[in-house]
């Protein structure tokens, strides 16, 4: 049996599905030139799944764009976790870091683009290095913000009862955090795949954001669908499973939220 809340998700897919039916294929209002039917986005994915496109078949742009992400994610999470705890837990270090990292916060990911093709070329790296800034502020911000909001008294009485710092860090304020941190993660996730569309729309040579650039050179709406819905249906399942490490992680969090 369905949940209630999937039963409604479903629905709406569906209301949506017809909705998309109707406008492109029965009546006409959108036509094929500015959003593709479902017929045609079944031509296109049949065609890149079975033929290929833009170089190479679907898994192999999927996997390829999703190696990226998870290697862009997983370098922020072991450098902007670290960074923001220590930055919530000494003020001095915060006193020294913050100024630099408020000028740089602002600057939106892609804005990184020319100085990362300039310093790694074209290649995967320099993908990674954009996605990596994408997910890095978030974790960094949330990190800094589960340590702030950890009660005073709590960290007082552990050090009234001499606990040592790394016994601190590791069951006290790590754990306190933890809620918050994870939380950063999911912003940092969907930075993530936000940021790799763009990355590879310059000197990707595979990957859906080539197939995106590629679909709009070829004027393929179809195609670009496809790309479109194989980013979506990746983030979707990075972020489940993102969830389903949560609710391992910190079970006793996720039992009182639901």
């Amino acid at each position: 049996m369905l949940g209630r809340r999937a039963t409604i998700g479903l629905a709406t897919v569906g209301a949506v599905g017809v909705t998309w039916w109707l406008l492109t294929s029965v009546t006409g209002l959108v036509g094929s030139a500015r959003f593709p039917s479902p017929a045609e986005f079944w031509v296109s994915l049949n065609q890149i799944l079975t033929r290929g496109y833009a170089g190479a078949g679907l898994a192999q742009h999927a996997v390829h764009s999703l190696k990226l992400v998870v290697m862009g994610f997983a370098v922020a999470v072991a450098t902007g976790i670290p960074l923001g705890l220590w930055m919530g837990w000494d003020r001095r270090v915060e006193a020294c870091i913050n100024p630099i990292f408020l000028i740089i916060r602002p600057i939106p990911p892609l804005a990184w683009i020319p100085l990362a093709i300039l310093w790694l070329g074209l290649g995967d790296a320099a993908k990674i290095m954009v996605i990596w800034f994408a997910a890095f502020v978030p974790s960094v911000i949330n990190a800094f913000a589960g340590v702030r909001n950890i009660d005073r008294p709590v960290i007082e009485a552990a050090r009234m009862l001499g606990t040592p710092r790394w016994r601190m860090v590791h069951e006290i304020i790590a754990p306190a955090a933890a809620p918050m941190i994870f939380t950063g993660l999911r912003l940092s996730l969907q930075a993530s795949w936000t940021t790799l569309v763009a990355a590879e729309l310059v000197g990707a040579l595979v990957g859906l954001g080539f197939i995106l650039n590629m679909a709009q050179q070829d004027i393929y709406p179809g195609m670009i669908l496809v790309g479109m819905v194989a980013v979506g249906l990746l983030g979707w399942a990075t972020t489940w499973l993102l969830g389903q490490v949560e609710r391992r992680a910190l079970a006793w969090n996720v039992a009182a939220r639901d």
